[in-house]
Parts: C-alpha cells; structure tokens; sequence
C-alpha cells in the first residue's frame, strides 16, 4: 500500500487519522497502541509474510536492550547485532553471495527464492542505532511501545528516515493536540511529496525507463539516449526518494510526530561531501557514526582515513543493493571522498559554480551503476555518452521540457519542508493543496503512479 496509491490516500490514512483523532479526544492513554496498531496493519497490508519477522526483531532487539541495560554486558549487544545482520545476510544478501561463489568456482549454486521483507534494511539499521546507542550512553532505554514505534512507525517503516531514539522519544512521550498547525503543515509536506513523486520522478521514468531497458537488453544507445537516460535518472531518483521522504514527514507531522529531515536540495552541493551532507542525511549521518568513526575516521592518520572512507562506502553501496553495481558506486563515492580529503588538506580550492558543475557531473555519472542492473548496461550508456553508441536518435523529444523543470525545482528555491514550514495557513494555501491532491488523486486513479525506488532497498 504504498504512499501514492488510491487504496493508501482514501481508505487507510482517513481511517487512520479519524481513529487518531477519536483517541487522542477521547481515550488518549490508548495512541500508542493504535500507532502501533495501524503501523503493523500498513506492514502486513504489504506482505502478511514479513509482519512476524518485523514483530519478532522488534521484541528481541528491545529485550536485549533492556539485557544490557540491567547488566552492562556489551556480549549481548554483540551477539543481537550480530543476529540482526545474519538476519539481513540471509534474505538480502544470501543469493548475492551465491551468485558470486557460483561465478568464481561454477559450484552450480542455486540461488534461493524467498521473500525480501520490505524495509528489512532499514529496520536492522534503526536496531543497529538504538542498541550502539545504550552502549556508547546517548541513549536511554525504552518502553516496548515506544521502540517498537521507533522502528516500525508505518510513515517510515519502508524507507526511512533513519531516526534515534533520542531524537523521537519525546513524540511518544507528548500528546498532540486533536488538531493543530502540524496537521496542516503535515498534508502540505504530504501534497508536495506526492506531487514529486507523481508528476516528476514517475513522469521522468515513464521517459528514461525504456531505455535503461534498452541498455540492460544489450542495445547500444545514441549519445542523447544515454544523456537523457543519465541525467533523467538523476532527476528521477532524486523527486521519487525526496518526495517519498516529504511524504512521510508530513503523515508523521499530521500524526503528531516530527520526524529529521532527509534532504536539502542536494543538487545544489558544491563538492561530494557537500551533497553526502545534503542527501538522505540521516543515512550519511548512520554511516558517519556507526562505521566510518568506528573504522577510525580522521583521528588516526590520512591512510586510515582513506581506508575508513572507501569501506564505509564499499559497505554503503552493498546496503543499498545486492549486487557488484551497488560496490562499485560505492567504491566511486569511497575514493572521490578520499580525493576531496587529499584536495582539502593541499589548500586547493575552486571557485562554487565550477565546484557545483564538476559535484552534479559527478553524482550523474555515478548513477549510472547505481542504476544499471549488470556492467555491461553501465558500459552501454558510458558509451553512449561517448558518443560510441547506436547512431540513430533513439530519444524522447518530451523529455527536456520535464527534465529542465526538474532542475530548476532541485537547483532554485526553497525545499518542500522549507517551504511547508514557512507557507501561510490561508484559505488560498489550502485550495492550493486540495488543488494539488486533486491532481494527483486523477493521474493516480489513471494508474500511471510506480512504485517507490527505495522501497526495494
């Protein structure tokens, strides 16, 4: 039941928000449990299949934080976390590693067809952070309730964002009011995000789609095919994952719930560690905190810097997929990373607009593999790009106009949580979010929405 869907926008959210408002007026004692409720009943309406595993995660990570707690044994932290990720190894990772012995030996390995639970990647991160968290003493244990919300709040379940439980305590702890200025706010984040989502990010893909499918059938692409397939991807990604992450801080707003930010503007970076501070941020800073410190970071010399950088985002990559394209993109952010360090520490500098231009050239390029289901479509649009490709134009003459509105929204402006915080509460901002709603609901009921990209992840 994803966010962008007629089932999720006027059957399950105002049925939620109603059942929300009735308990927080009459029987406030009971929101926890109804969040809780209506979290697991978003999950299951997604796979029933997953909901035991989720549950089940839930409880044994929040006993083993209360175990550490009462005890001080960093032995059972050790051995959750490692179940967690033996966990994530076996559903995510288990035909990955199969594929790769098979490749190497020509074992004749089968590869096993089973489930991806959905958000499994996300929820082991958010048991990662909470039980690193109690040892390291920023964090406090929590009640059953509010950690099982912590984790599988259903606004973020799927696809983030990453929170702490420090960070998302007091939104368990306070009671809303039944309606207030977050609810408002909340729908105009939801009202952006879905038209993000729905107009740009799926009315890109429609365009650029069929020609990563050309490229992955092993059909050479013209250079303005391979432009329009890279830069259309970067445009698409970026409004599918930005919208869905202001749709979810906008039901959680409306839910009473404050959820980090995850984005800002990141097209607009000036170097790569500009844009790893502005995209999906509560990731980066997951990745800064939990690997990349751990591995030694900048305390230990510039060669184990290098080396904390490459892995934290070799790992990075592999989090994100279960394939050598997902390592290799990591590896690319890993030594341009590195790069920017040496370039920094040799008090070079470039001037903002050049330093912009050579950031988004990069991060473009670097989608490719991100994208790309095997090297040889990554090869296949490399070439393109180098004009080695098909001869024949092979591009969609829509596309630019789509593709230059896209940039200007990513590159000029206030983002959608900048401008649903500052927007005026007035009867003209609110037929313009009903204007909007409307919109999408029409394109939505024409079954042109697709399915969100992290979700897979």
């Amino acid at each position: 039941m994803p966010f962008n869907s007629l089932a999720f926008l006027l059957l399950f959210l105002p049925l939620a928000l109603g059942l929300h408002a009735l308990c927080l007026a009459r029987a406030p004692g009971w929101r926890l449990p109804l969040l809780v409720g209506l979290s697991a009943a978003y999950y299951a309406w997604w796979d029933l299949r997953a909901l035991p595993l989720l549950a089940g995660s839930v409880v044994l990570n929040w006993l083993a934080g209360e175990a550490y707690w009462r005890t001080k044994r960093r032995a059972i932290v050790a051995l959750t976390l490692g179940l967690d990720l033996g966990l994530l190894a076996l559903f995510k990772y288990l035909g990955f590693f199969a594929d790769l012995i098979d490749a190497v030996s020509g074992a004749g390995l089968s590869r096993p067809d089973w489930i991806l639970p959905l958000g499994i990647s996300f929820f082991t991160f958010q048991h990662i952070a909470y039980l690193v968290d109690l040892v390291r003493g920023t964090a406090r244990p929590m009640r059953l309730l509010d950690y099982a919300l912590t984790v599988a709040f259903f606004p973020k379940v799927i696809a983030g964002p990453l929170v702490r439980a420090a960070e998302i305590a007091p939104s368990w702890r306070t009671l809303p009011p039944v309606l207030d200025e977050g609810v408002a706010r909340g729908l105009l984040l939801l009202a952006a995000g879905l038209a993000k989502k729905v107009f740009l990010g799926d009315g890109l893909g429609a365009i650029v789609d069929p020609l990563w499918a050309q490229a992955a059938a092993g059909q050479d692409l013209s250079a303005s095919a391979a432009l329009q397939a890279t830069l259309g991807y970067t445009l698409q990604l970026y409004f599918d994952f930005s919208g869905y992450t202001d749709m979810a801080l906008g039901l959680a707003l409306m839910f009473g719930v404050r959820l980090p930010e995850n984005f800002r503007s990141p097209y607009r970076a000036t170097s790569i560690q500009d844009f790893w501070r502005r995209w999906h941020i509560t990731l980066s800073f997951f990745l800064r905190d939990y690997l990349y410190i751990p591995f030694g970071g900048s305390r230990h010399g510039l060669p184990r810097q290098v080396g904390a950088l490459l892995a934290t985002m070799t790992l990075g990559g592999l989090w994100h997929g279960a394939g050598l394209t997902f390592v290799a993109w990591g590896v690319i952010h890993g030594a341009a990373l590195a790069l920017h360090v040496l370039w920094r520490r040799a008090n070079l500098a470039l001037p903002d607009w050049l330093g912009w231009a050579c950031t988004f050239t990069f991060v473009a390029l670097a989608w490719v593999p991100f994208r790309a289901p095997d090297f040889a479509a990554m090869l296949t649009v490399y070439r393109g790009l180098l004009g080695l490709g098909a001869a024949e134009a092979g591009a969609a003459a829509e596309f630019w106009p789509l593709a230059l509105l896209g940039l200007v929204l990513a590159l000029v402006g206030p983002t959608a949580h900048d401008a649903a915080a500052r927007l005026p509460l007035t009867g003209r901002t609110a037929a313009a979010a009903a204007l909007v709603l409307a919109a999408v609901l029409l394109q939505v009921g024409n079954d042109a929405n697709q399915a969100f990209i992290y979700a897979r992840f």
